[in-house]
């Protein structure tokens, strides 16, 4: 709700603190652990009013890779993990095509 009523630093950072305050004191102990690291970053998180950035698309990258390599159960070497990670998260257009699953037409 804050990041839906505040588009700026000024705005945002009061509404953080009381929201944090009031996590802080609250009787469920999940919002007590939520405030207290909303706190412990909170330069972080207000610094997204600053710059306008998230870090969504990494976490997307991270996801992918992290599914790679449950599929894979592992790679053999750390550069083939790095080269399927770059194969997933690039967004390659210009691949040549598989060859088993393109077969050329015979004639």
């Amino acid at each position: 709700r804050i990041y839906e009523m505040a588009s700026d630093r000024p705005t945002a950072e009061p509404l953080l603190r009381k929201w944090v305050s009031w996590a802080r004191r609250c009787r469920l102990t999940p919002f007590k652990k939520l405030g207290a690291t909303i706190r412990d970053h909170l330069t972080g998180i207000l610094r997204h009013f600053d710059t306008g950035l998230s870090n969504g698309q990494v976490e997307a990258f991270n996801a992918q890779i992290q599914a790679a390599k449950a599929r894979a159960k592992g790679y053999r070497t750390d550069a083939n993990l790095i080269a399927i990670s770059y194969l997933l998260c690039a967004k390659l257009r210009h691949l040549p095509r598989h060859p088993w699953l393109h077969a050329p037409h015979q004639t």
